[in-house]
């Protein structure tokens, strides 16, 4: 929902803000007021083509900025979208939108304060906002966005049924993708997995292990440097052993730091101090004896076999070899290797290969056009009630005997991401006229009140939240501007609505009412926005009514619009 716009140096309007509530918003004012302005203003925020000649020469710039509120069902994917672009959503869930145009054409955009291109204020507007005006693409005269709606409208279990589709759809295409490419790339694909099994082969013969370059040069150092790791150790030993040559009766370390702890020990009753003293000694013996133990076995471990050590040499240089054509160490080959058997499988073209994928292909295949029969039927039923439902509220927007039909047609080139149907909406201007698409069978005002109709029946059924009608009322007055009230004011329980209107009739549902008022006090014509209530919205309407703000029959005659309106709402 759009909570507040402002606009800045765009033609009439120097400096407004419009503050916009939920429901139904209405816009008025006297032609050349600047209430287009407003429709242009939410435009270029959401991505609209910026067109340098509405740009005020003072102050050489045009600014529009709306807050909008995330909530509902799009919030998620709205807020996705601007995280992904780089920007935050603020912590109350809401976010500043900015939209910047120069006189000289150069246009900026920012989302949360952050520099944006206009392509993402463009895709948030898909989500937040429909407009609905004699010179704007609608949303829904896009042939994907018809069938979008129509499936909305089908109801839930359609679209669990679509959804189904989607996933046995791309199922189907990967197995079909993968096998015309096996198909078409058979040679490449052979030669590639000979170059691959080539290199298998050759890891596999020399077999490296994970880590066994650094085990093995640690070996070689060893090996290397035997002699004096044997002469450190021995020294220590001998070290330990008391300084003499080591033999089995001589005393060592640990035997000496024994006499020591006994000898304190027994005069530990005189002085504790001294037994204190003894279990250090006793800690020391312990960590001695663990040591000489180990250099013991060191000792025995140590290895100067010339055999072993070319055996190493040999063993490395293979692994280099290795390393030179796959890959920078041993633990990198091994990926190599792994990696090149996963490939391997990809790359089968083998005819048994073949023959399961085309069996599953054809499995899938029926799967998929299954699916497309019975969405084609749900469909088909859907646009019936459709149709119905539109026309019944045509009847009452002064377009009697007008029909909006929806085709659902094959699609000439096979199923798609969607089904196999393309979905048009038609109308019938009058018994006899021929079918044809909306914007080829409507009239500019006519069009505006068919997608009233239109979404008036798809309330309810998703799409942006936020729907904006330029002059939906245009060629039309007396009880048909009423029933537009009424439908507009309908459509307001579930969406944000915006209108731009002339006629009281319509402005009498509002929620909010906004007036677009110009000042010519000085030596340029702005305008501003005000918002009216009370006895201000029936002198307004009394303006609309019969250009006489200030007559008394014409604010009785307003006052008794607004009674009539409010009864109409509340029932």
């Amino acid at each position: 929902m759009l909570e507040e716009l402002r606009i800045t140096g765009l033609g009439v309007i120097d400096d407004t803000t419009l503050h916009l509530t939920p429901g139904m918003n209405v816009i008025t004012g006297e032609t050349g007021a600047g209430k287009t302005m407003v429709v242009t203003g939410l435009g270029l925020l959401f991505g609209g083509r910026a067109d340098a000649g509405r740009v005020r020469a003072d102050p050489g710039r045009a600014v529009v900025e709306g807050r909008l509120r995330l909530k509902g069902s799009l919030a998620g994917a709205v807020a996705t979208r601007i995280v992904e672009a780089g920007a935050e959503v603020d912590d109350d869930g809401s976010v500043l939108l900015s939209r910047t145009v120069t006189i000289e054409g150069r246009s900026r955009a920012h989302v949360g304060g952050r520099s944006m291109p206009v392509s993402v204020l463009s895709e948030l507007g898909e989500n937040v906002l429909a407009v609905h005006g004699q010179s704007d693409q609608l949303r829904l005269l896009r042939p994907a966005e018809q069938r979008a709606a129509l499936d909305r409208f089908a109801g839930p279990d359609h679209e669990k049924l679509l959804e189904t589709y989607r996933q046995a759809y791309a199922s189907w295409r990967t197995v079909v993708d993968d096998l015309a490419d096996r198909r078409a790339n058979a040679r490449a694909r052979t030669q590639e997995a000979e170059l691959l099994k080539l290199g298998l082969d050759e890891i596999t013969r020399v077999d490296p292990q994970p880590n066994e370059d650094d085990d093995l040069r640690a070996e070689v150092q060893r090996l290397e440097h035997a002699e004096g790791l044997r002469v450190a150790a021995m020294q220590a030993a001998v070290a330990l052993a008391g300084g003499v040559e080591v033999t089995e009766d001589a005393p060592d370390a640990t035997q000496l730091l024994g006499t020591a702890r006994r000898t304190l020990e027994a005069q530990a009753q005189v002085d504790a101090s001294l037994g204190d003293l003894a279990a250090r000694i006793e800690e020391a013996a312990t960590l001695v004896g663990d040591v000489s133990a180990e250099l013991s076995t060191y000792l025995s471990s140590l290895d100067a076999d010339p055999a072993r050590l070319e055996e190493i040499y040999e063993r490395r240089a293979a692994l280099r070899g290795l390393m030179r054509k796959y890959a920078d160490d041993v633990d990198g080959v091994i990926a190599w290797a792994d990696n090149a058997r996963t490939r391997l499988a990809v790359l089968d073209s083998s005819d048994e290969l073949l023959e399961e994928l085309d069996k599953e292909r054809l499995r899938q295949e029926a799967l998929v056009l299954d699916l497309c029969g019975r969405l084609t039927a749900a469909r088909q039923e859907a646009a019936g009630r459709f149709s119905e439902a539109v026309s019944v509220e045509l009847a009452g927007l002064a377009m009697p005997h007008a029909r909006v039909e929806v085709a659902v047609v094959e699609r000439s080139d096979g199923p798609g991401p969607d089904g196999a149907d393309e979905v048009e909406l038609r109308l019938l201007a009058h018994p006899g006229a021929p079918s044809l698409p909306l914007q080829k069978g409507a009239s500019g005002g006519e069009l505006s009140r068919v997608m009233l109709a239109i979404e008036v029946v798809f309330a309810g059924a998703g799409g942006p939240p936020t729907l904006v009608f330029d002059e939906v009322d245009a060629g039309v007055g007396g009880t048909a501007a009423v029933e537009i009230g009424k439908r507009l004011a309908r459509l307001a329980r579930t969406h944000q609505v915006l209108v731009v209107t002339h006629l009281p009739q319509v402005a009498a549902f509002a929620d909010t009412h906004l007036v677009v008022a110009k000042d010519t006090g000085g030596a340029i014509t702005t305008s501003g926005v005000r918002v009216v209530q009370e006895t201000d919205r029936a002198r307004e309407l009394s303006r609309m009514l019969a250009g006489l703000p200030d007559s008394d029959l014409g604010i009785a005659h307003a006052e008794e619009l607004l009674a009539v309106a409010g009864k109409e709402k509340r029932g």
